[in-house]
Formats: structure tokens, sequence, C-alpha cells
């Protein structure tokens, strides 16, 4: 296991995780989230082929559609 920080509160996730995994862990729509790593944007096409590491900072952003 390693430790990241999701949204501020540290979190732990499986050696090897990529961002994609994460997303689905959560129950997230990928289609409906923003990722943010380490201070840049991730474009959903590569959710997952990015593998998490030690001391990643991810944001997670919910869309919410309305009216």
């Amino acid at each position: 296991m390693i430790t990241i920080r999701l949204n501020g509160a540290a979190r732990e996730v499986r050696e090897g995780a990529t961002l994609g995994q994460l997303v689905r862990e959560l129950a997230l729509a990928p289609e409906q989230v923003a990722v943010e790593r380490n201070g840049r944007i991730v474009r959903r096409v590569q959710h997952d082929s990015i593998v998490l590491a030690a001391a990643d900072e991810i944001e997670l952003v919910t869309l919410v559609g309305g009216g």
C-alpha cells in the first residue's frame, strides 16, 4: 500500500493502482469527474495509464448538472 492525498486527505491505495482504478473504486462516473494530479489536469483518456505514486496529490471534482 502507498499513501496519496485525495482532496486534501490521506488515503491508502494499492501499489500499482491507476487513476482510473481510483475513480472506479470511489464509484464515480469517469465522464463526470475532472482529475488533477500534482497540480496538473489529467485527460480522461490517460486515467488508466497513469500509475499512482506515493505522495501524489490528487484532486477529484465531480460535475453536476442542473437547471
